[in-house]
């Protein structure tokens, strides 16, 4: 709606986790590479950050990254039973027709690998939402996948992608055996006003953009108003292009963002009214 007016060739702040919008700082360059060395060597790694975090995107550039030497599957509702999530993983990690028990399962996922190795791949397996993992029981079965391997190397990369709580979770003595095993570990921070300022720049390149269409008042607002989180960030950033666009303004400034920020709805992540109008307007 507002990309003809700000000649963007798409929407900047879109909330699908497309790999082109991928922000490299310094923190998301650092876990990206740890994650890749996770991968290559076949380790149980760690990726944690709050809601919004970019945690999903970074896990799709992950699987860009690895190529098609990879089998990767990808589970994201982790909130399964043992069983089930043994059946999950057979079927995203490519095994036809998987069986009812959890033995029979562990064995047809453990053909697979091999079968894999013989090809000269490997599997990975990202579980999602790992906070939302119902039990230990379901944690034991992720274990028992790491114990498949060779006499030189592991037969799959496993990555527990979560929210900071899944932490503490594991800190417990009861996920002793598990932690053990993990190899890499990284926790997300929220962007720093300058990253704010580089993320936002780097969105709108991507989308087309030939120059900045914020100004300092208004990254500086929309930083302190989002706390450095990329999706809340992505959501305000939307709300106040859509009102810079309905001032005819140039660039947005502060003022803008400020009347975006008196919306409750647009703090919440919802369509503001402003955007309902402006919809509403371009149907008739």
């Amino acid at each position: 709606m507002y990309e003809g007016y700000w000649e963007l060739s798409e929407k900047p702040f879109r909330k699908t986790p497309d790999p082109r919008y991928l922000f490299l700082n310094e923190t998301y360059e650092e876990a990206l590479e740890r994650l890749l060395f996770a991968v290559e060597e076949m380790e149980l790694a760690l990726l944690t950050g709050e809601v919004g975090s970019g945690k999903t995107l970074l896990t799709r550039a992950l699987v860009d990254r690895v190529g098609e030497r990879y089998e990767a599957g990808m589970i994201l509702n982790p909130r399964l039973p043992p069983r089930q999530f043994l059946q999950t993983v057979a079927v995203e990690l490519g095994v036809e027709e998987p069986r009812f028990h959890s033995n029979e399962l562990l064995d047809q996922i453990h053909e697979r690998l091999l079968a894999l190795h013989e090809q000269d791949r490997a599997a990975l397996l990202i579980v999602d939402e790992a906070h939302l993992i119902p039990g230990k029981a379901t944690f034991e079965e992720i274990r028992l996948l790491t114990n498949f391997q060779l006499d030189d190397g592991n037969l799959i990369a496993v990555l527990l992608v979560g929210q900071p709580e899944l932490r503490g979770r594991l800190r417990h003595r009861t996920y002793r055996a598990l932690t053990q095993r993990v190899g890499v570990s990284f926790d997300l921070v929220p962007l720093s006003v300058e990253d704010t300022r580089a993320y936002l720049a780097h969105r709108l390149t991507v989308a087309g953009a030939e120059r900045m269409l914020f100004d300092d008042e208004a990254i500086g607002r929309l930083h302190a108003a989002a706390a450095g989180v990329p999706r809340l960030l992505n959501h305000l950033a939307t709300q106040a292009l859509i009102e810079g666009m309905a001032r005819g303004a140039e660039a947005v400034d502060g003022a803008a963002v400020a009347a975006v920020l008196q919306d409750d709805f647009a703090t919440e992540g919802t369509t503001s009214r402003k955007e309902g109008a402006l919809l509403g307007a371009r149907k008739k």
